[in-house]
C-alpha cells in the first residue's frame, strides 16, 4: 500500500469507529414520555377556535401581537407560524438597592438586570378531532440582559394570566371578524 491509500484506509477506520462508538441500542424507558408539567404547559398555551380558516386565525394572531406592542420577526401563513418580539426594561428596585448596598459595604460593583427582549411564538394547525376547528398554541419567553449586556435569564413565561388575556382577545377578534363587526 502506498502512503495515500494508507491514509484513506486509516481515516475510514477512524470515522467508522467514531460513528459506531456513540450508538446505543435501546432508548431508555420513559425518555420520550411527556411530564405532567409539559402537559400542563401545553394546556395553558393552547386553545381551539371554531373556524377552519387557518389563514384568518394566523392573521388575527399577528394583528393582536402587534396591538400588544410586538414587532413581527418571522411569519408564514402557509406554515401557520409567526414570531415577534418587543424590548422592555428589566430594572427592578430591589436589584438597584442591592447594588447600592453592595457597593457601599464591600466596594463591589454587582451587575443588575437592565433590559429584556420579550418573545412570542404562535403555531396554528387544524384540529385532529374536528375539521371545523383550528388549534392555536402561543408561548411567551423573555431574555433578560444585565447592564453589561450579558444574558442573566432566559425563561418561558408561565403565568396563566398572559395566556388567558391573549386567548380572550383573540377570541373577541375572531368573533368580530366572523360577524363583520
Amino acid at each position: 500500500m502506498n502512503t495515500k491509500t494508507k491514509s484513506v484506509w486509516c481515516i475510514s477506520i477512524l470515522t467508522a469507529a467514531a460513528l459506531f462508538s456513540g450508538c446505543e441500542t435501546a432508548v431508555p424507558k420513559g425518555a420520550l414520555a411527556m411530564s405532567p408539567m409539559t402537559l400542563e404547559n401545553r394546556k395553558m398555551s393552547s386553545r381551539k377556535f371554531q373556524t377552519k380558516d387557518e389563514e384568518k386565525v394566523i392573521k388575527a394572531c399577528a394583528a393582536l401581537l402587534q396591538d400588544l406592542g410586538f414587532t413581527m420577526s418571522e411569519s408564514s401563513v402557509k406554515l401557520g407560524m409567526l414570531a415577534g418580539y418587543k424590548d422592555r426594561t428589566a430594572v427592578q428596585g430591589g436589584q438597584v438597592a442591592g447594588k447600592i448596598v453592595m457597593a457601599a459595604l464591600f466596594g463591589v460593583n454587582v451587575a443588575i438586570d437592565a433590559n429584556q427582549k420579550m418573545k412570542a411564538s404562535v403555531i396554528t394547525q387544524p384540529s385532529k378531532e374536528n375539521p371545523n376547528e383550528t388549534v392555536v398554541r402561543v408561548t411567551f419567553q423573555r431574555i433578560v440582559f444585565d447592564e453589561n449586556n450579558q444574558i442573566s435569564r432566559l425563561e418561558q413565561l408561565k403565568d396563566v394570566k398572559y395566556y388567558k388575556e391573549f386567548f380572550d382577545a383573540l377570541g373577541k377578534s375572531l368573533f368580530l371578524t366572523a360577524n363583520d363587526i
